[in-house]
């Protein structure tokens, strides 16, 4: 028997399932990540990134040293979509940005590149379940990784 009617029902959802992934894959623009509206994808990505540290430093104390890496890989890809969420431009009346964004625009690349490096780091020693160099890499995550773009290219936080 080659197929009843339910074989071909799911072969039709199947094909149009194919065809709508193809469609929007070939329809979507080439490059971009998000919804368009910098600044929301921007606020995002980094509530994303913040989500993914407080998670990596639960598990860290929780002594789960394997569950650190799926938030490191997380920050690692994220870190690579930094600099384009930053274009040149005016900036928001209430930003956090710093002009320096623009004016050392090489550091700041940097500084996104730093956080991949980091976040790979961790990634890498978290799958070996390696818990030395896990916990000397948390040692100085929050300061070196994070520390070197928000300490140059962005306004501390008013802390209440």
């Amino acid at each position: 028997m080659t197929g009843g009617p339910t074989f071909r029902l799911l072969g039709m959802a199947g094909i149009a399932l194919v065809a709508a992934a193809v469609t929007a894959c070939t329809t979507a623009p080439h490059g971009t990540v998000g919804t368009g509206d910098v600044a929301a994808d921007r606020q995002r990505l980094m509530k994303l990134q913040g989500a993914s540290f407080a998670d990596m430093q639960e598990k860290f104390k929780a002594g789960n040293v394997g569950g650190i890496a799926v938030d490191a890989e997380v920050l690692a890809i994220t870190a690579l979509q930094i600099p384009s969420l930053f274009p040149e431009g005016p900036l928001p009346d209430k930003s956090d940005i710093r002009p320096e964004v623009w004016q050392r625009r090489s550091e700041f690349e940097a500084s996104a590149k730093n956080l991949a490096i980091w976040s790979e780091r961790l990634r890498d020693a978290s799958k070996a379940k390696d818990d030395k160099a896990v916990a000397e890499i948390m040692k100085d995550f929050g300061r070196v990784a994070c520390g070197s773009c928000h300490t140059a290219f962005r306004v501390p936080s008013a802390r209440s």
